[in-house]
């Protein structure tokens, strides 16, 4: 089959839903699956991609968890996974940064998630797809992720970049979910939600218009970049919209602002 690009349109998306080596996989909440959903479409349960050891959230599941969960949905080494959510592209995107850290790199994200693909008059339906378990198993390369000890290894290194996805009151320390408020030292604010087009039914905006703020606070593509949020599911909608950018060195980090924000030993901008 043809690669499919990491963004792709509903259009395209339309004449691969009969493809056995494409394995389209919905993140929205249970109750609109149930409702209705792409055809062929596997739900997975948010919380079941993510490890939570409190107050830190948002971690890496372990290699047997995560190994389980993608053979349930009978997705191989060959396959190229589809996802899909109705929040915008954080909770998809969340599971293609997990796929990519655990080695899979066929995916791609549907952009507008469910808002294009039923706005724009595309099939849904209530039926549960049968299930092909395979013998995938996957485990964690150590790729596109990292931990506060590497970022702080970092703080002082020109060619390292962070991205800050979280709303600007709890970038600047005004609302906060941990014990400390504020942001990384460095680190640029571009809310997740400013990429997307809500014209267009939450699709990102054109290239341009993202790649154009990006170089004003100098996230260039020469950079690595580091994103994060609160627990890294907002900032993996941003490493997806960096990797489709062209950008080769992004990295997200799990636990995000619930490791930093808890820390004894991290320092706070405000």
């Amino acid at each position: 089959m043809t690669d499919l690009k990491l963004i792709i349109e509903p259009e395209e998306l339309e004449t691969y839903l009969h493809n056995p080596d494409v394995v389209i996989v919905d993140l929205c909440k249970a109750k609109q699956y149930r409702k209705a959903h792409i055809p062929g479409a596997h739900f997975v349960n948010y919380p079941d991609i993510i490890h939570v050891e409190k107050p830190m959230m948002g971690l890496l599941p372990s290699g047997q968890q995560f190994s389980r969960l993608i053979s349930g949905l009978g997705i191989t080494a060959n396959s190229h996974v589809v996802a899909y959510d109705d929040e915008g592209g954080g909770c998809a995107s969340r599971f293609i940064w997990t796929l990519h850290v655990f080695g899979h790199s066929k995916t791609s994200l549907l952009n507008g998630g469910l808002f294009s693909w039923a706005n724009e008059g595309h099939s849904l339906t209530k039926e549960i797809p049968e299930k092909t378990i395979s013998d995938y198993s996957l485990s964690n390369t150590g790729n596109y992720t990292v931990d506060s000890a590497y970022i702080m290894q970092h703080l002082d290194d020109d060619h390292v970049a962070l991205l800050d996805a979280r709303s600007l009151v709890e970038f600047t320390g005004k609302k906060k979910f941990a014990n400390k408020g504020g942001h990384i030292p460095g680190a640029k604010h571009y809310e997740w939600t400013d990429a997307m087009d809500r014209a267009h039914n939450l699709r990102l905006l054109p290239y341009e218009s993202i790649q154009q703020k990006l170089d004003q606070l100098g996230l260039t593509k020469d950079l690595e970049v580091i994103v994060y949020c609160q627990t890294h599911h907002r900032s993996a909608f941003s490493y997806v919209m960096l990797r489709a950018l062209g950008y080769e060195d992004v990295k997200g980090y799990p636990g995000s602002w619930s490791d930093w924000g808890n820390r004894d030993d991290t320092p706070v901008e405000q």
